[in-house]
């Protein structure tokens, strides 16, 4: 076959624009439109509203997608009916890829809501009586940060090496004899008039209606392994909207807005 130069030129330059042009097609189908972010409800959605006018000076259009149970927001990202999400902490995701095999990494950090030890009856550990009853979460994460906790302020002592996956089986020492009742997480806060105390997450206290007074101990920020963070798909962890979309919460506005939407209590956790 009689090939001239001219047309082998001209073939090889149609070839390299067509390759030129296939990142940007691909790119472009690649970012979903809207971000459907899946969140707690509550003020995490005042919070988000910012974040919402952040990413859309960034050309990034999010859409916030509000949920009542701990259990959805991961089935549906992995499911493919949010692009991301952001409630969670590392233990709570660690264990739900292991129970459940979701294909799911963490993209940016967003908060830290301390957990805390609650009581309406005593105004310090120290009051707390001997057979008090105190309420913990029973879900695997929050059981063991709470007896954490409990350890933190000498009520308890756990098994060495217990740490964080810890429940009630693993205390080894109870001076106080102790009566840890294991609730669930959304139960603790409202059921603390039945309670010496409860250790409840920062969310249902307030949900609850706990107020900083009741709070007669705290878990430290520094070096905690609870930091909430964005989730997304573990296959779309590089994708240039997920860079949008972290930069659009790790920024100063978000970390004002957090203090003023928690009232103190969130601590900015990149």
């Amino acid at each position: 076959m009689n090939i001239s130069r001219h047309s082998v030129v001209a073939a090889l330059a149609a070839t390299v624009m067509l390759s030129a042009s296939i990142p940007l097609v691909a790119h472009a189908a690649a970012t979903p439109n809207p971000i459907r972010v899946g969140i707690m409800s509550g003020e995490d959605e005042d919070l988000w509203a910012i974040v919402v006018k952040q990413a859309k000076e960034r050309g990034l259009n999010v859409k916030v997608v509000p949920f009542n149970d701990y259990t959805q927001p991961n089935e549906a990202l992995e499911h493919g009916d949010l692009e991301a999400n952001a409630f969670q902490h590392k233990p709570y995701l660690d264990n739900q890829i292991l129970t459940r095999g979701y294909h799911i990494a963490i993209a940016g950090y967003t908060a830290i809501w301390p957990i805390g030890l609650y009581s309406r009856k005593y105004h310090s550990v120290a009051a707390i009586p001997n057979g008090a009853r105190i309420g913990v979460p029973n879900d695997p994460s929050n059981e063991g940060r709470a007896l954490v906790l409990l350890q933190d302020v000498g009520l308890i002592k756990l098994r060495p090496g217990a740490g964080i996956v810890a429940t009630p089986i693993d205390i080894v020492s109870n001076p106080k004899k102790i009566q840890v009742q294991e609730l669930d997480a959304g139960i603790v806060g409202r059921s603390i008039d039945d309670l010496a105390a409860g250790v409840v997450n920062t969310d249902w206290a307030a949900k609850s209606k706990l107020a900083n007074k009741d709070r007669i101990a705290t878990e430290p920020a520094k070096n905690n392994p609870y930091r909430n963070f964005i989730a997304v798909r573990t296959d779309e962890k590089s994708d240039s909207w997920v860079r949008t979309l972290v930069a659009s919460y790790e920024n100063p506005s978000i970390r004002g807005a957090l203090k003023t939407v928690y009232k103190g209590t969130a601590v900015p956790g990149w």
